[in-house]
Formats: C-alpha cells, structure tokens, sequence
C-alpha cells in the first residue's frame, strides 16, 4: 500500500528545523508493509498545503502529514484540512479537557489558545494524545485515509504507533509480515556486506535483507512477506519462525559483531553483562571527556554496576588521579597504548571496580601529527589479571570522533567481558 508524506511547516523548508519526521515514518511504514512513494515540504500556506493534499491523494490511498496543528497563528493546517474536507470547525469539548489535563500534569498554565487546538473538522476522527496538547486527526474519503499528526516527534510517533498503525493495519490488511533486527558494532556496512554474499544468495525472493548504518554500528534488518495467495491462520507463526531461523544463520556468521537485536543498545547490553557476573564498572577518560560515563548512566539502573569515571583530560590529572608515571607521557605520549594501559590499571584502583575501560586521543581539529593524525585514539580495557589495548584512526570530525571512541570503546568492554578479546 503506497502512502505519501506531508511536512508541513516553514521551519522546514528556512532549515530551521531539520526533519527527522519522515525518516522515522519511513521506516516504520516499512516495516509494517507500507511503501512511502514520496514526500514535500510545505509552508504554512493554505494555498500551498491545499494543492499538496491534492497531489498527495493522487499518488497514494494514504497520505500523513505533521506539523501545523499546534497553538499559534502561523498553525492552519487544521483550517486547510476542514476546506479540503468541506467540513466545518466545531469546539470539541473532550478534546479541550484533555489539552487542560495536560498542561495540569506538567504545571503549566493553560493558554487561551487551547481553545483554538481543541476547534476541530467535524469530519475527523479524532485520536487522542496523550503525550501533548493537539490530538491527532484521520479523515476518510473516496477510499482513501488522511492522518494528520503533530510535528513535534515524541507526539508524533506516540501516535502513529498507538493509534495509526493500529488503524492502518484494520482498514487495508494485508499479507502477513515478520521482521527480525539484529544490532551489530565494529565494523562498516560494506565489510559486513562482503562477508554475507553467500548468505543472501540463499535467501528466498520474499525474505529481505537490509543494512542500515549509523555511527560505528550497522543493523541487519530481515523482513519476510507470506509469499502464498492463501493465508493459513498458523502464516503468521510460520513466518516468523522462517525469519528467525535466518536470523540465527546471520548470527553464526556474525558471532564478532552482533551485540543485540531489535532496540537493544550497546550500553544496555553492557550493562545487562555486568549485572549477569555481578562486577562494578568503570571509565578512565581523556578525549572523550566523560562520554562513556552519559552512555553507561543513560540506562536506568546503571547504578547497580557503574562506579564513576575520571576525566583526566591533562597529562597533570592522569598522573596525579590515575598514576600514569611520568616517563610513559614523556617517552610514548598520552594517546599511546602504553598510556591506556596505566590508566586502565590506574582507574580499577581509584574507582575501585572489576573492570575499566580507559580512552585518550586526539579529536581534533587540531594537535594531530604525521604519526599521529587526527582521529588516532587508543582504547584499553582490562580488570586486575588482563589488559587488552586497541587502536583506531577514526578520521572524522571532532563530534564523531568521540563518539566513535565511546562506541567502540563498549564493544571493547562488551567482548572483553565474554572472553572474545
């Protein structure tokens, strides 16, 4: 089923704003079966939004929009959709309540505008938002579906997950689906690729693999559809089970790399680690600068396992809080495996933990040499027997450099901690 997107706002289009929306869309109306086969940006114009809904309709039987339904003047799109629905506007009641509840919860008080929000095109359905103020809209017509959701994300997504999908899957069914995503790091999307050619060979034609990169880490993501015209009611066990044992394949082959599946993040998987063999963690930082520490601590719980860190960003901090000696900064330099290495066992006394994790390196954009260009960093980990070190030249911005060395940095611990490093 072909679905087009609306992105209604100028912020969008002045660039003030950079949209997440439709990527977000996107793979989730993937996911659920849907073909997005375009999408615009469109001002806050009523001309303008008009003559989108119009080409929209043309070219699919869904069409989604975000943005404009929020409390200010420059908002229209809930006028332009009552025009392009010829309804009228009435005050719904239920709807103001909801937006007073809200704006109660989060101690706020409630803006006259809020009857403006809660003025609604008769013809819609209205779908509750329980996490905003402007509820979400679905209009019906010539057998086609509008949505109208918020451009604010966190809005916008609990709707399209709690109410529109929902929805979508009732008003046009189709075949069964399965998807199975498996999170790998430490390697890019083309190496992996070369090492599954055999593999995706033998997948048959309605089972998909897809690689879906981002920084220092790649999802694998297997997505079936029932290839018979007959749907069995066991077609969706059945599909499911096909797409696993895929994905157990994928596994075997990947046994270096794949850390998690589906929403799994590397710290949680981490963390998850420490608390099976009940150790303390910690982290000794320099480039990073406690960005190691935010990922780790952005788990809830994490204080059952993680001690602290020290960011030792001057040679001074690491002698003096990590007794890095002198003539190893002197001889070998602070981004040096030597370094790393008495930071490590520097960091397990100080915090007193079972494990450390220890990272120096030279961000950029500037102080890195012919031996030691921008993006080298050296990464160790180890408890009180062993310590392993690692380097990398990441090569990239000073943003992305430290982040590539906080994620490598938890794959390191992440291996270490199940004997594979």
């Amino acid at each position: 089923m072909d679905v087009y997107l609306l992105l209604i706002g100028d912020e969008i289009l002045l660039g003030q704003v950079v949209d997440t929306n439709s990527a977000w869309l996107g793979q989730q109306l993937s996911l659920h079966g849907y073909r997005v086969v375009g999408k615009m940006a469109v001002p806050d114009a009523r001309a303008d939004i008009l003559e989108a809904l119009d080409l929209a309709a043309r070219r699919a039987r869904i069409v989604i929009t975000t943005g404009g339904l929020g409390p200010t003047k420059d908002d229209i799109t809930r006028g332009a959709l009552a025009e392009y629905f010829n309804s009228e506007l009435a005050f719904h009641q239920e709807t103001y309540e909801r937006i007073a509840a809200y704006f109660a919860r989060i101690g706020k008080p409630l803006p006259e505008s809020a009857r403006m929000q809660a003025t609604l095109p008769e013809k819609a359905t209205l779908l509750p938002n329980k996490v905003g103020s402007a509820p979400g809209m679905w209009f019906e017509r010539d057998g086609k579906v509008l949505v109208s959701l918020p451009g604010v994300p966190f809005e916008m997504q609990y709707l399209m997950t709690e109410e529109v999908l929902p929805r979508l899957r009732q008003h046009f069914p189709g075949k069964p689906l399965a998807h199975r995503t498996l999170r790998t790091a430490g390697e890019g999307e083309s190496t992996i690729a070369k090492r599954l050619e055999t593999f995706e060979e033998t997948l048959p034609a309605h089972i998909r693999l897809a690689y879906l990169p981002s920084l220092g880490q790649v999802r694998l993501r297997l997505s079936g559809i029932w290839p018979h015209a007959d749907v069995p009611p066991e077609a969706d066990e059945r599909l499911r089970a096909e797409v696993e044992a895929y994905a157990d394949q994928l596994r075997a082959l990947l046994p270096d790399l794949i850390f998690g599946v589906e929403d799994e993040t590397l710290e949680q998987v981490v963390g998850r680690l420490l608390q099976e063999r009940g150790l303390m963690f910690g982290s000794a930082e320099s480039c990073t600068g406690g960005y190691v520490a935010h990922l780790i601590t952005s788990v809830p719980g994490s204080s059952s396992y993680f001690s602290g860190s020290v960011i030792a960003y001057s040679n001074e901090l690491k002698m003096k809080l990590l007794g890095v000696r002198d003539e190893t900064l002197t001889h070998f330099g602070a981004v040096s495996e030597e370094t790393v290495r008495e930071m490590v066992a520097g960091a397990l006394d100080a915090l007193e933990v079972d494990v450390a994790l220890s990272v120096s390196g030279i961000a950029g954009p500037a102080g890195g040499t012919p031996e030691k260009p921008i993006g080298t960093v050296w990464l160790a980990v180890g408890d009180r027997t062993r310590i392993v070190a690692q380097k990398h030249v990441f090569a990239r911005d000073r943003i992305k450099n430290i982040q590539l060395s906080a994620i490598f940095g938890l794959n390191m611990v992440r291996k270490f901690l199940l004997n594979a490093l």
